[in-house]
């Protein structure tokens, strides 16, 4: 992961670290945090504490984002303080609706000039987002909005496996991992397994993003913590409770960040101090999917 980060994270980059509720890879953001880095753009749809965290770690100048929160919880603290008194930092903000930003990582990873979509007609946000325009339908139904293509200068997504050449493979809630590598300029896939080619390729409708995109494959167990990898570790809604209570101070959340996230060298020293116990509590257990026939070649 440092290796990963010193080589295609850079001061001023755009940054996706995608993941909707899983597949979020809390490990990227705190080893980005610990390199340092500044004035990111950090791009997401729901931004959440992986987020909340980096904002205050003063990491970033501006957010691209659709709704904003504490999943189940309440609001982001440090997200808050950046843009109503601007602490650590002052914080930049271009929202959209969820399907907005689902828009334009599709434009993105087609190569479209923009996305129509309908659902902005009688709301506010293009009054305050001036990207979210209007063009005349050519077939003749009248105005619609548009929004413009992503193109994340860098992608981090989790996964539960993909070999060495980068083929990975997710099954659960996909959210929009693949439009998303397939927008970014350098994608870097984090996975709790590295497996041989040969088990890939025997299930291949679950490879969801080609290795011929990704750039880096880091192997990475618990990156996600504390979300969630279906069938290998369940969220810590503890986690996220603990968070909601301690971001609200300042001074709490630098010591937590000095504890958890400057306080350990790696994501491995993270997961040693988080403990068995822990750990063992978070256990996904098992259901298996019903094995198919793909049939042989001839």
């Amino acid at each position: 992961m440092h290796d990963a980060v010193a080589h295609y994270v850079h001061d001023g980059s755009s940054v996706a670290i995608e993941g909707f509720t899983s597949f979020i890879c809390f490990a990227a953001g705190h080893e980005i945090m610990r390199q340092g880095r500044c004035d990111l753009t950090l791009i997401r749809m729901t931004p959440d504490l992986i987020y909340d965290q980096m904002i205050a770690a003063g990491v970033a100048r501006k957010l691209v984002f659709s709704y904003l929160g504490n999943p189940g919880v309440g609001s982001l603290h440090c997200i808050r303080r950046a843009v109503e008194k601007g602490i650590p930092r002052s914080l930049e903000l271009e929202e959209y609706s969820h399907y907005g930003m689902v828009g334009r990582y599709i434009a993105g990873a087609s190569h479209l000039p923009f996305y129509p979509l309908r659902s902005y007609t009688g709301t506010d946000l293009p009054a305050v987002n001036p990207q979210i325009r209007w063009i005349d339908d050519p077939y003749g139904s009248g105005p619609i909005a548009v929004v413009p293509p992503l193109h994340p200068d860098v992608a981090i997504l989790h996964a539960q496996r993909a070999d060495v050449e980068g083929n990975t493979q997710l099954w659960g809630l996909l959210g929009m991992q693949k439009e998303v590598a397939f927008a970014a300029s350098r994608v870097i896939v984090v996975v709790e397994e590295i497996v041989p080619e040969l088990i890939i390729r025997a299930d291949p409708n679950r490879t969801l993003i080609p290795g011929l995109i990704v750039d880096a494959v880091v192997h990475e167990p618990w990156g996600a913590h504390p979300s969630y990898v279906q069938g290998y570790y369940d969220r810590d809604n503890g986690a996220y409770l603990e968070w909601d209570r301690l971001s609200q101070d300042e001074a709490a959340t630098a010591a937590w960040l000095d504890e958890w996230v400057y306080g350990v060298a790696d994501r491995a020293a993270y997961v040693e101090k988080l403990g068995t116990a822990r750990l063992n509590g978070l256990a996904a257990g098992e259901q298996l999917a019903a094995p198919v026939n793909y049939g042989l070649y001839q």
